[in-house]
């Protein structure tokens, strides 16, 4: 798992590096398969069960704010929960996804922090309009902490964050790194923080974490 993580950071640096470029559009079936193929409840209790190193983690992820006129129709927005199973009703990570077109042929995961306090949208993922109340200038971008995805054949998106600009300040750290690797039941999370001497302070060292899908899947279009 190692492997597949690290090989999808070193074929996007090229990407990564350019993101300045023009951006060049992928078509809206392709876009729409990764929201499809993110949304949905995952959990990686199988992992945890294998190696003490990893938890029972559960993770929510649905799409909001469909067919509203104040979201451009070229992106999509997804409500991202992630909590301990053992304490599923408080989760330790809220983020709101703004996916769309990126640089190069890629697909761009923006990353917006929710306004204070967070808790009190947790468990939004359950409702069939979540974030209703909301709108996307209510949110807080996190700069440097946008996620590249690019496919990998048909079946396969992998993706990381560009350089050391997203940052963090969890147990020391300076920064934050991510690279995901998804299918269409697996969504394969690494997220690491290092102080500023570059050591790892936070997040696991084996490798990404893996959410299987427990609801049904979506294959997307």
């Amino acid at each position: 798992m190692r492997q597949v993580c690290t090989a999808a950071a070193i074929l996007l640096l090229g990407v990564a590096a350019s993101c300045r470029s023009t951006p060049v559009s992928v078509s809206d079936p392709e876009l729409d398969r990764v929201v499809a193929w993110m949304s949905g409840s995952f959990s990686s209790a199988a992992q945890a069960q294998a190696d003490p190193e990893f938890r029972d983690v559960v993770l929510h992820i649905v799409p909001i704010w469909v067919d509203r006129e104040d979201v451009a129709a070229d992106v999509r927005w997804l409500y991202v929960e992630q909590a301990m199973a053992a304490r599923s009703g408080a989760p330790y990570r809220q983020r709101v996804y703004r996916v769309g077109p990126g640089p190069n042929g890629t697909i761009r995961s923006d990353v917006f922090a929710l306004p204070d306090p967070p808790e009190s949208f947790a468990g939004a993922w359950r409702f069939s309009r979540p974030l209703a109340a909301l709108g996307p200038d209510d949110l807080f971008p996190r700069e440097g902490c946008t996620v590249y995805l690019l496919a990998r054949g048909d079946d396969t998106f992998i993706g990381a964050t560009e350089g050391i600009g997203c940052t963090s300040d969890l147990h020391g750290a300076a920064y934050a790194v991510s690279e995901v690797v998804l299918t269409a039941d697996v969504l394969q999370s690494w997220d690491r923080g290092y102080d500023a001497e570059g050591r790892q302070v936070w997040g696991p060292t084996k490798g990404a974490y893996e959410f299987r899908r427990v609801d049904p899947a979506h294959p997307g279009p």
